[in-house]
């Protein structure tokens, strides 16, 4: 039988969502920020050569370039002032989580609650700013060397710097306020409405290749067919869960009693998301990104880099695949999922496994328990990641598209429908608890006292 939650959420509706203020005021907020954010994707930095950068681009859209213009929203691609989009701000969050889990003061930051969580935050601001200039300082030279400046020198070098990273704090600021006013997450929004923008151009000229006969039909049937069935794999992926059963004894508190009671420890397949594609992606494509915006010939030693781990390449492949699977296992036990943690707090909740004595042997358990689960998660992350890869490089498709962006947007897209459930459920439930309340106060109004003699 369904439970009155699972009722409440299938009953709803249009109307209740016309209802619920508070929620379409948050998705307004959300969607004027995103607008702000599209609009700065087309503000060019200044002292760029649109001519020469838009030929650039052009020539590099099935590879680097269409890569990191996709996962910007295009202002790569444009030279906006969102150029780095918000890969800093998320490398500098992925270093600090990792640090949290070895680094011991920041694992006592950890523990300390509010305080030691906005502490670290502000660790990743500095992080952020460090990154993001160090970056630009890369993307500053690397136009000056490919002839993409207008006027390069000094002053192009430092304006560039300036106006990069300013935007990427602008984007870190926007997606921290999306999250606290608006609705989901909206760091992930923010990549998630940059892949969706870039899919529009790219399609219609896919399509109109394949009018003007550059690709056979039966390309482009496989393509969509392809992007449908990963789409389908990836939404029931995300949504398996492995369910290890919890008891919890009887219990006394005070003069009361609680009965024993059941629940269960949901352990997703794909416990780390797409952060281990985001991690091996990015390291396998820096010698292709040092050398594509850098306008000087490859070296012997890079030249043979480029040749054998180039993307599509079988080495690239394979080394993409066991970095997957190493990012999955090491992110998962060290930040994810740290089975420890999991049966220390079972402990302290009087929880157990059937079976299973508390603490250490719950903790052994677990671990066993996650690490055979992650051999089906990492296989589907390394397998999503790979298939369009191979797809792009035996069809010689003239534009990108990866494993990574169907990982976002599926994970993101159900986080942020997930989020407006959450809120129409509690709105409903303050509509019952209102109603309730009144009928309550109608019915005392009626009810007569006793009559004093």
């Amino acid at each position: 039988m369904a439970s009155a939650a699972e009722q409440m959420a299938a009953n709803m509706s249009w109307s209740a969502f016309g209802k619920a203020t508070e929620l379409r005021q948050r998705i307004l907020f959300t969607i004027g920020l995103l607008i702000v954010y599209r609009i700065g994707t087309y503000i060019p930095v200044p002292g760029i050569d649109a001519i020469a950068l838009q030929q650039f681009m052009e020539d590099a859209a099935a590879g680097i370039g269409g890569m990191l213009s996709m996962f910007t929203g295009g202002a790569l691609a444009r030279m906006g002032i969102f150029a780095l989009g918000i890969m800093p701000y998320i490398s500098a969050s992925i270093i600090m989580q990792l640090a949290g889990a070895m680094y011991g003061p920041f694992k006592q930051l950890k523990k300390e609650g509010e305080q030691g969580r906005r502490k670290l935050n502000q660790y990743t601001r500095y992080g952020t700013v460090l990154l993001a200039t160090a970056q630009a300082y890369g993307l500053a030279a690397s136009l000056e060397a490919g002839g993409l400046a207008s006027e390069p020198g000094m002053f192009f070098r430092i304006s560039c710097i300036i106006t990069i990273v300013g935007g990427t704090m602008l984007l870190m600021w926007l997606g921290e306020q999306i999250t606290a006013r608006g609705i989901g997450n909206g760091i992930s929004l923010i990549i998630f409405v940059g892949i969706i923008a870039e899919i529009p151009a790219a399609m219609a000229q896919f399509l109109s290749q394949g009018r003007s006969g550059a690709i056979s039909p039966a390309v482009i049937i496989i393509v969509i067919a392809m992007v449908v069935i990963c789409l389908t794999f990836v939404v029931f992926m995300e949504r398996s869960l492995r369910k290890i059963h919890i008891q919890y004894p009887r219990q006394q508190r005070g003069m009361k009693v609680y009965d024993s009671s059941a629940s269960h420890l949901p352990i997703k397949v794909n416990p780390a998301g797409v952060i281990p594609a985001i991690f091996a992606s990015s390291l396998l494509l820096l010698p292709t990104t040092v050398s594509t915006f850098s306008g000087n010939t490859p070296g012997s030693i890079m030249s043979t880099i480029l040749a054998y781990f180039g993307p599509g390449q079988p080495l690239y492949l394979v080394f993409f695949s066991a970095m997957i699977i190493f990012f999955t296992y090491f992110y998962t036990k060290e930040v994810a999922f740290k089975t420890e943690d999991v049966a220390e707090n079972l402990k302290n909740q009087n929880g157990f496994v059937p079976g299973i004595r508390p603490g250490q042997k719950t903790a052994e358990y677990l671990d066993y328990v996650v690490t055979r689960v992650l051999v089906l998660g990492s296989g589907y992350l390394a397998l999503v990641a790979l298939l369009p890869e191979i797809m792009r490089a035996q069809l010689s498709i003239p534009f990108y598209f990866g494993g990574t962006s169907i990982l976002i947007i599926v994970s993101v897209g159900m986080d942020t429908i997930q989020q407006v459930q959450s809120h129409l459920l509690a709105h409903q439930y303050e509509g019952l608890i209102e109603k309730s309340q009144l009928r309550g106060k109608r019915s005392g109004a009626k009810r007569k006292g006793p009559s004093r003699r």
